[in-house]
């Protein structure tokens, strides 16, 4: 047994060795259960281990073993909350590594379907989806628009993406169309130059939420930071990643490591606008390309609150604070969980806290996490583990509600009926900004 979260290890991708690790780390969280609350995976696993007089997590048959896996979405709240990882206890626990060990060494043993190859790939491949359904928007929009129309039943029977599970539209113009277009940078309300940022717009805000990334270039330059758009950037691989495909993740990861490094090396760093984006940045290509370059993006990579709470807090330099636009009374915010894996504290909310919003909130998960939520065999398991999500978001009562991340922001439009909006959105609105 070797316990490794290194995918360099020679023991990595043994799938024996896999399973007896498995069985170790099973067996120390049946016996702390302190993660009970975050998804179903872990009742899955007591489940199995309690239907045994002794409690044996060794008496686990590979298929239990497997369930397991498959019902951990990545959320990785468990992490932050585990006792025993590593660094931090000899146990040296990272369950939610392990179970992105386990489903690639599926993927590398050639385990899955080859509907399960096809999902895979259809999800992770971002960039050819993204380009040819702008170009094709308002067709395309029509045809995945309607949960549980004819053209979804039969996405969800070719590529496995649930037919009743609300899709982001794609929009019009890409955002860096927008940014190669635009007339010039927003005029500067603060007196001297506070920064220097390349954007990683992400496949979501390039394809599907671009006016995220308006704000965000627009309250960046209003704050006197100057904004560029690097050539030659690649969806981050997160969706390969979190399928198992280590091969083609590695590869998004050298491509976007090169283009942002130079970026990095030119004096700027670099701003993602999507949490889980970032946290591939700034942790997954560390683990699975490494080296100097993966190093230097790691350690410039902000998130977009993140970096703005870093200029109004820095020494010498300060935010605009001058919000005569539109501020809504109160809102909720939902702290998506990639985002809140980085460890930086709630900058987004601080960030709108600034335009004296009242807010509530919530941090409960939303289950897409990636692409869990979207394939067809995870939807109803999603929307029971989103439901505490919802419920909290209904109680808090307010119309607005802000969010990072679009792919939750989707699944509390299916569960609540309100569309949130990203936090960059409310400060460009509490500008008075207008929205394109």
């Amino acid at each position: 047994m070797t316990t490794t979260y290194d995918p360099f290890h020679p023991k990595y991708f043994d799938e024996a060795d896999l399973r007896d690790e498995l069985t170790r780390v099973y067996d120390l969280c049946h016996g702390c259960r302190l993660c009970f609350k975050f998804c179903t995976a872990f009742p899955t696993l007591f489940e199995f281990i309690d239907r045994h007089e002794d409690q044996d997590a060794a008496k686990l048959t590979p298929a239990e073993q497997d369930q397991v896996v498959d019902e951990c979405f990545q959320c990785k709240l468990c992490y932050i909350n585990c006792p025993y990882i590593p660094g931090q206890s000899e146990w040296n626990l990272d369950f939610p590594r392990l179970m992105m060990r386990a489903q690639q060494v599926r993927v590398r043993n050639k385990e899955l379907s080859a509907k399960e190859r096809l999902q895979n790939r259809a999800l992770a491949s971002t960039d050819l989806a993204g380009k040819v359904n702008t170009a094709l928007a308002p067709v395309v929009n029509r045809a995945i628009g309607t949960p549980g129309s004819l053209p979804r039943r039969i996405m969800e029977k070719t590529v496995g993406i649930a037919a009743e599970r609300l899709l982001p539209p794609y929009a019009r113009q890409r955002f860096s169309t927008w940014f190669r277009k635009r007339r010039g940078p927003e005029p500067r309300t603060v007196p001297a130059h506070q920064g220097d940022v390349a954007l990683f717009p992400t496949c979501l805000v390039e394809y599907q939420n671009p006016q995220a990334g308006k704000d965000c270039v627009r309250v960046y330059e209003r704050n006197g930071i100057s904004v560029s758009v690097p050539e030659g950037w690649r969806c981050c691989g997160a969706p390969w990643l979190h399928s198992g495909d280590v091969d083609h993740f590695v590869t998004q990861a050298r491509a976007n490591i090169r283009v942002l490094a130079e970026q990095v090396r030119q004096g700027r760093d670099v701003v993602v606008p999507q949490p889980t984006c970032g946290l591939t940045l700034k942790n997954d290509y560390r683990d699975y390309v490494g080296g100097p370059d993966a190093e230097l993006v790691a350690e410039h990579t902000y998130d977009a609150a993140e970096y703005l709470m870093k200029v109004h807090k820095g020494d010498g330099t300060a935010l605009d604070t001058d919000f005569s636009g539109e501020v809504p009374e109160s809102l909720t915010y939902h702290a998506p969980c990639h985002l809140r894996m980085q460890q930086i504290g709630l900058k987004s909310r601080d960030l709108m806290k600034l335009t004296g919003t009242k807010i509530t909130l919530v941090a409960e998960c939303s289950a897409i996490d990636g692409t869990w939520g979207y394939r067809e065999q995870h939807y109803e398991l999603s929307r029971k583990v989103a439901r505490k999500m919802a419920d909290a978001i209904d109680a808090a009562g307010n119309d607005v509600v802000a969010g990072d991340c679009t792919l939750a922001n989707g699944g509390i439009l299916q569960e609540t009926g309100r569309q949130p909006v990203h936090p960059i959105s409310i400060v460009a609105r509490a500008y008075g900004i207008p929205e394109e």
